[in-house]
C-alpha cells in the first residue's frame, strides 16, 4: 500500500477559480492535499466547507482578515498535530495533523512561509516567523516522522538559475536548516539529485522552485514519488489557470489506518441551486 499527498498553492481564490480548484482537487487521487495561500475569503472556505461536506477531514486554523495560510484536507481520519498551537506569529502560515500508519503516527506539517520585497517591514516579517518556525520544530520533536510541504518562498542555493542577489543569507539559511538543524531531507533532491523543476515563473526561462516537500530521513528511504505537478498552471478550456504555481506530488511506501468514508465534494448540495418544482 501507499500513501500519497499532494501540496498545492491555491492562490488565494475567488469564489469562481475556488469552484475550479475543487473540481480538479477531486479528481486527483492523493490522500492528502495541503493548500496554501489560502484566506478568509469565500473561495477558500468554500473548499473548506465542501470538502467537510463530502467527508473529509479538514483542518483550516482561523485566518485573521488579510492574512493567508494553509489548509489540510485528509481522506484519512487525523489528529491536530502540536505545531500548529506552537506558532504565535502568523500562526495561520503553518498547520499539522497527525496520521495513523502500520509503522506508527507521521506528521504532516503544511507552511506558507511569508514572502518579501526590499522594504524592512517585510524583511522582518520574513525573519521573525522563519525563527519562529524552527522554534516550533524544536519544541514539537518526537520519535515521530515528520513530513512538510508547501510553498516555502526560498530557493535552494544551488537553485538554476541562481537569481543571484535576490535572496538573503537568512532565507537560504532556512532551507538547509530544515536539514541541519532539523533533520529534514529535500525529497524530490534525493530522488532527482541534478533535475532543474521549476513551480512558479515570471517568465519561462526565469523558474522558481518555491513549493517544497521535506520529510524525515525515513520517510526518504520509504519515497517512490516525488514529481512537480505542471498542469495547474497551464490554460483549461476557458483560457484560465487553476494557479501560478505547479503542484508537488509525493508518494509514501506506507499504509494508513483510519480512512475516512468520503464522497465527490464537486458534487456536494452545500452551494447546489435547488430543484425547480412542477407544482
Amino acid at each position: 500500500m501507499s500513501l500519497s499527498l499532494i501540496t498545492v498553492n491555491v492562490g488565494a481564490p475567488s469564489l469562481d477559480r475556488a469552484r475550479r480548484q475543487l473540481r480538479w482537487l477531486a479528481d486527483r487521487g492523493e490522500d492528502v492535499l495541503v493548500l496554501t495561500e489560502t484566506k478568509a475569503t469565500a473561495g477558500s472556505q468554500f473548499l473548506a466547507e465542501e470538502f467537510t461536506s463530502a467527508g473529509y477531514a479538514v483542518t483550516f486554523p482561523d485566518h485573521t482578515p488579510g492574512e493567508l495560510g494553509v489548509m489540510i484536507v485528509s481522506k484519512l481520519a487525523s489528529t491536530p498535530d502540536p505545531l500548529g498551537a506552537a506558532m504565535d506569529y502568523l500562526p495561520a502560515r503553518a498547520a499539522g495533523v497527525v496520521l495513523d500508519t502500520t509503522d506508527g503516527p507521521l506528521r504532516v506539517v503544511g507552511a506558507y512561509v511569508p514572502s518579501r520585497d526590499a522594504t524592512l517591514v517585510k524583511t522582518e516579517r520574513k525573519t521573525i516567523w522563519i525563527q519562529r518556525f524552527h522554534q516550533a520544530l524544536d519544541s514539537t520533536a518526537t520519535d515521530a516522522p515528520l513530513l512538510l510541504l508547501g510553498d516555502l518562498n526560498v530557493l535552494e542555493p544551488t537553485h538554476t538559475p541562481t537569481h543571484r542577489g535576490q535572496f538573503a543569507p537568512f532565507e537560504y539559511g532556512f532551507y538547509t536548516g530544515l536539514t541541519e538543524r532539523h533533520g529534514l531531507v529535500d525529497l524530490f533532491r534525493h530522488l532527482h539529485p541534478n533535475a532543474v523543476e521549476h513551480s512558479w515563473a515570471r517568465r519561462a526561462d526565469l523558474g522558481y522552485r518555491y513549493d517544497h516537500a521535506h520529510g524525515s530521513r525515513v520517510l526518504a528511504q520509504r519515497l517512490t514519488a516525488c514529481e512537480y505537478v505542471h498542469e495547474t498552471r497551464e490554460a483549461g478550456i476557458d483560457g484560465a489557470r487553476l494557479t501560478d504555481h505547479s503542484g508537488l506530488a509525493v508518494c509514501l511506501a506506507l499504509t494508513a489506518t483510519s480512512a475516512l468514508l468520503t464522497s465527490d465534494p464537486a458534487t456536494a448540495v452545500t452551494h447546489a441551486e435547488p430543484e425547480p418544482t412542477l407544482f
